[in-house]
């Protein structure tokens, strides 16, 4: 019998050394798990989250760097120097490609009064406004300048000089112009830009005037393809 308890002590001691052993095994295996599976999701959920708000933040600082913008014109039809009698103005071809290509809102200068038809007795009536410092009226009223970042203004160069009706959009809306950004540009026959420019800048104080561009008349209506390179290269180069 003695002999029977020791055995039997034996194989309890045994027991007790293997269920220890079971149930340390167990709790390694429970601290372990959720901190590996932790690991996985903190690796793969930042860097994720990071590269979204990154894109969203890009996006829209570009979109308010670009800005929104209006190209305002004046053009005529009728009898040209060069080209004839034309039935789209020069300035209007080019103000619509501007529009196209950077998807600008469009707004065409109206004379109250329209101007002749043939190309002698509209130059007479130019000269005139020019002597006299007129301030034609235009038709309507101006967008909502307020919208807009950017305002390229355009129309032919008249006797080296801005029309006088632009010069009356200029003074009505000088205040709403005054903290845009203003980009010139002419159409003509080898006056180039004409200080379009300079002038805009002294007519609107206060704005800040981009580079021009001046487009021969004759290439408007006579070589499009080629206008559409240079108005693209320009915008390019003013960052649109």
């Amino acid at each position: 019998m003695k002999h029977t308890g020791q055995v039997f002590s034996l194989l309890l001691a045994f027991v007790m050394i293997f269920a220890l052993a079971a149930c340390g095994s167990g709790s390694k295996t429970n601290e372990e798990d959720p901190k590996a599976e932790n690991k996985i999701d903190t690796a793969s959920a930042l860097p994720e989250e990071k590269a979204s708000d990154s894109e969203i933040d890009t996006g829209k600082a570009a979109e308010s760097a670009k800005g929104k913008a209006l190209v305002v014109y004046f053009s005529r039809t009728g009898e040209q120097y060069v080209v004839g009698v034309i039935d789209k103005g020069n300035t209007a071809i080019v103000a619509e490609m501007i529009a196209e290509k950077i998807g600008a809102d469009l707004w065409e200068v109206l004379p109250a009064e329209d101007y002749p038809m043939t190309y002698n007795e509209l130059t007479d009536v130019a000269k005139k406004e020019q002597n006299e410092n007129a301030r034609p009226e235009y038709k309507g009223t101006a967008p909502d300048l307020s919208e807009y970042d950017t305002v390229f203004i355009g129309a032919p160069v008249w006797w080296g000089d801005w029309p006088m009706i632009m010069y009356t959009f200029f003074e009505q809306n000088r205040d709403s112009l005054a903290d845009k950004t203003l980009i010139p540009f002419s159409t003509h026959e080898g006056s180039g830009l004409s200080g379009f420019d300079r002038k805009l800048g002294s007519a609107v104080p206060g704005a800040t005037v981009k580079e021009g561009l001046a487009i021969r008349g004759s290439d408007t209506q006579d070589s499009q393809e080629s206008v559409g390179e240079n108005v693209a290269d320009w915008l390019q180069d003013l960052g649109f």
